[in-house]
């Protein structure tokens, strides 16, 4: 049995240690390596929307969680990985984060 899934607004929790401003823009980029893959520590410190990162095997190499304080900081941040080498990047907004409802285990009669 598998537990419903209830919407949670407000999304990801703040990395800890980064300075924080409004950020009410979460996207998630996909991103395809050029000839040399991308560095995601130098990433990551360059840019304090990257909030974490997945190495991946199939059509995109790195998928980075991005919370950014609008349009105009993605933008830049989607540039700033084409510059920095990424073949392809694909941007994806987050409309909402899903969670699993806790279990509530019944007994049985």
């Amino acid at each position: 049995m598998t537990a419903p899934l209830h919407l949670v607004p407000g999304g990801f929790d703040p990395a800890p240690g980064r300075p924080e401003q409004a950020r009410e823009l979460h996207a998630i980029a996909r991103i395809s390596h050029g000839p040399v893959p991308l560095d995601f520590d130098r990433l990551a410190a360059e840019f304090p929307a990257v909030r974490s990162g997945l190495a991946l095997a199939g059509d995109a190499d790195l998928e980075l969680r991005l919370v950014c304080t609008g349009p105009e900081e993605l933008r830049a941040v989607a540039a700033a990985l084409q510059r920095a080498g990424a073949a392809k990047v694909r941007i994806d907004l987050v409309l909402r984060t899903l969670t699993p409802a806790p279990v509530t285990l019944r007994p049985v009669p």
